[in-house]
């Protein structure tokens, strides 16, 4: 091969990619479609004609029949006349129509066979394209499945990017960085203009209320201590009593219980 032949081949190549990379499947399998309709629309005209041309025949079979049939009636017409010779001329003009009629007779099965081939392609036809039709419905609905599930892909590879959290990462550490150097900005402001001082006795106040709540909380701890102690105290009180009453009880008075 030469290069010229290589460099065609070459070409082609390059162009059949090309038409094959920019192919939508849903368009091409609309054209086709449409293409196959075409084709049942030029087969249906082809088939009436088929049909128009068996019915022509049939028509002229039919006319040859009943052209024979009339010939026949004349000539039993000149036999009962007694004319004859007018019978037998009568009798050959029948078999002249007879012998047309047997050859539209042939021609029209002919036609007739081939009509009725025609019909059956032509509901076969029909029937492929109601299958491709349906087909075609299928195949598109899986391609807009398959590009859905590629466009969920693509995002799912773009949340699995890490650059977009970096840059969060690195923009909070600046606002951090901002926040600290803001802050510092504030309490060097405070001692140039001489409110540290006021900011450490704020401290001491508030430290003091810290004090000041923390010892009314251990007296009410202690309050409440010592109620539990003398509440205890009380009980054992009474029951040292109860016992002294059981000892020293008179032992007449338990006689006299127990008649």
């Amino acid at each position: 091969m030469g290069i010229l032949g290589r460099m065609s081949t070459l070409i082609r190549a390059n162009i059949n990619d090309l038409i094959s990379k920019s192919e939508d499947p849903e368009k091409i399998l609309n054209q086709l479609i449409l293409d196959m309709k075409e084709q049942l629309i030029q087969a249906k005209k082809q088939v009436a004609v088929a049909i128009a041309d068996e019915k022509r025949l049939k028509k002229q079979l039919d006319n040859e029949v009943e052209k024979a049939r009339e010939w026949e009636k004349k000539a039993m017409m000149a036999v009962r006349a007694g004319r004859d010779q007018l019978a037998k001329e009568a009798l050959s003009r029948k078999s002249e129509h007879d012998e047309l009629a047997e050859e539209f007779k042939a021609q029209w099965e002919a036609q007739k066979a081939a009509a009725d081939k025609l019909r059956n392609s032509l509901r076969q036809l029909n029937k492929k394209i109601e299958e491709a039709t349906r087909k075609k419905n299928l195949l598109i609905a899986r391609q807009k499945r398959a590009e859905a599930q590629k466009t969920i892909q693509n995002t799912m590879s773009g949340m699995s990017d890490t650059s977009a959290f970096d840059a969060f990462d690195r923009m909070e550490g600046k606002i951090t960085q901002m926040e600290a150097e803001a802050e510092a900005s504030a309490e060097l402001a405070g001692e140039l203009t001489g409110d540290d001082l006021s900011s450490q006795f704020e401290e001491l106040e508030a430290d003091h209320g810290s004090d000041e709540a923390l010892q009314a909380l251990k007296a009410k701890m202690g309050m409440e201590q010592e109620a539990e102690e003398t509440q205890f105290e009380f009980e054992e009180e009474e029951v040292e009593e109860e016992e002294e009453e059981t000892v020293s009880a008179p032992r007449g008075t338990w006689d006299s219980d127990e008649s």
